[in-house]
Formats: structure tokens, C-alpha cells, sequence
């Protein structure tokens, strides 16, 4: 697996720290990259991932000291047993979506799902099961999502698909689709999204190193919004199958997704209770936890 080591060159090195990516290098994990571990005394790798990386249980077992998750991915994890802390949430909204055809004129996910046609996505994931849950399926087909794939979309004006907001839209958009997308926090569904975390052991054993990784990557995310070209140069080096003007574009768009009035207030990264406490809530209501973890124990603020 391709990586980047970035060697400590002032203090005493902690030892080598593995950050475990849950997809390849691309602008979503730009702050990572563009991080300056160097000045906080860290000897970081980061170790890129793909479809179905197990990062949570990675961190959990020990074989990354940290990783990249979503907040759902970690709920779930604690409610059975496995002890994991989030640190810094890069999305502040999920950028997940339903793509469209904006000459069905749909004004609204209710009016996606009232409106006869195909609607492609992965049921098996929570925010699916509250959006059948709220809106119903009955009056759409129902077919397993193509993952990035968007010949069907293309082909057809009434296929709809889940999204990444910055990824597959843009990528219709430029081979000259008129894309309207559809924010699953519409539907009130609004996890955190590549959050940064470390298993609770090793949060209690080194709790320095923890808030070095955060400050960090809390200055590299700051770096790679202001500038993000010198970032992107080196992750399409690393994954040249994303040209460095779609990583500019994609990099432009997802902004404000990251940098919110919140982050404005409490830092980029930071988290609130309430946020955790209503995802827990939802994710229970839908069946995917039985046990519902304290808000409290599922992050920290470093």
C-alpha cells in the first residue's frame, strides 16, 4: 500500500504513528496531507485506503494508532465494545447526497420519492433506512447503488443515485448533465464526516501525543483551505487517476462543508455534544444500535 512518512526532525521521536485513510488520497483528506507533523514532533504515515477499509476496527485492534471514520461508522462501534474516541471532524455537514436530473424539477427529497423512477443507493446504510423510513419507497424502484459509476444516471432522466456532493455531480456535470443534488441533512441526517480517531486506551496512555496529532492536523486543514495546490500536486501524485483539476475543483467545492459558523467559533474540527446526542438518538430509533453509548464517551475536545 502506497504511503507518505513524514519524519520528525526536532525532539525526541514518539515512534513511527500510522493514520489509516478510509479512501484513496484526494482532496477530503487534504488537511492530513498538508499537516506539519514535523514541528510537533511526529513520525507520521499515512497509510491511504479504498472501498471497505476497516479503519475503526484498525484503530481498535492496534494496527493504526489513528484513523479516519465517519460518526455513524463509530457509534456503532462503541455500542459493541469497541473503544474508540473521535478528535476532529473535518465535515462539519455530510456531503453525502441524491443526484438528480434537474429537468425533473424536483423541489425536494419528499418530492424524489413521490415521483415515479429508480433511485439508486445502499440500502443497508443508516441514513437509506431513514429516508425510506421518512419518506417511504413505494412509489420508486429501488436498485443497489453503482458506487461511482454514472452510465445509468447518465442514460436515464429519471435515475436518481446517492452521492458524494463534490464528487459524482461534478464528474456529470462535465460530461454535460444538468445535476441538481439533494443533501441527505435535508432529511435531518447529518453524521460527521472523516472524523480523525484513536482508540480510548490510547488516548488515556498519551494524551500529548493525541492533542499533538489534533493541532496539527487542525493547522493543516487551515493551510490546505487557504492553498490547497502545493497538497493537491503531491496527492495526485500518489493517485494520478484524479486529474489536479478536478482535485482543485473538488477542493473548491467541498469549503464549506468544512469551514462553517461553528468552526468560525470553536475551531476547525471541533464537535458538539448535541450533535453526537441527536445521532445517537436516530441511529437507535433506526435499530442499528441496541445499546445507545454517552455522547460523552464517543468524543473529546483536545
Amino acid at each position: 500500500m502506497p504511503a507518505i512518512a513524514l519524519l520528525a526532525n526536532c525532539g525526541k521521536s514518539p515512534g513511527k504513528i500510522r493514520l489509516a485513510l478510509n479512501w484513496k488520497p484526494d482532496p477530503q483528506f487534504g488537511g492530513f496531507y498538508a499537516a506539519p507533523y514535523q514541528t510537533h514532533g511526529l513520525d507520521v504515515e499515512i497509510l491511504p485506503g479504498g472501498a471497505g477499509t476497516p479503519t475503526i476496527q484498525m484503530v481498535g485492534a492496534g494496527s493504526a494508532e489513528f484513523g479516519v471514520v465517519s460518526a455513524d461508522e463509530l457509534v456503532v462501534a462503541r455500542s459493541q465494545g469497541n473503544d474508540v474516541v473521535a478528535l476532529f471532524a473535518v465535515f462539519q455537514n455530510n456531503p453525502q447526497g441524491i443526484m438528480v436530473h434537474a429537468s425533473r424539477k424536483l423541489a425536494s427529497l419528499a418530492d424524489l420519492f413521490k415521483a415515479p423512477g429508480t433511485v439508486a443507493l445502499q440500502r443497508g446504510l443508516p441514513y437509506a433506512r431513514l429516508l425510506e423510513k421518512k419518506y417511504g419507497f413505494d412509489k420508486v424502484k429501488v436498485v443497489p447503488s453503482p458506487g461511482g459509476d454514472i452510465s445509468a444516471f447518465l442514460a436515464n432522466k429519471n435515475f436518481a443515485q446517492q452521492c458524494f456532493i463534490m464528487s459524482e455531480p461534478l464528474t456529470a456535470k462535465h460530461q454535460g448533465a444538468d445535476v441538481q443534488v439533494f443533501p441527505v441533512s435535508d432529511a435531518g441526517y447529518n453524521p460527521y464526516t472523516t472524523v480523525l480517531v484513536t482508540s480510548g486506551d490510547s488516548l488515556r496512555k498519551d494524551p500529548d501525543r493525541a492533542k499533538a496529532m489534533v493541532a496539527a492536523i487542525r493547522e493543516g486543514w487551515r493551510s490546505y483551505l487557504d492553498d490547497p495546490k502545493p497538497t493537491n500536486q503531491r496527492m495526485n501524485q500518489l493517485n494520478p487517476s484524479m486529474a489536479l483539476e478536478v482535485f482543485a475543483e473538488v477542493a473548491e467545492t467541498q469549503k464549506p462543508f468544512i469551514e462553517t459558523d461553528e468552526t468560525r467559533r470553536s475551531g476547525l474540527g471541533s464537535m458538539t455534544k448535541e450533535r453526537w446526542e441527536t445521532l445517537i438518538a436516530q441511529l437507535k430509533e433506526l435499530g442499528d444500535i441496541q445499546q445507545a453509548p454517552a455522547a460523552t464517551d464517543c468524543f473529546r475536545v483536545l
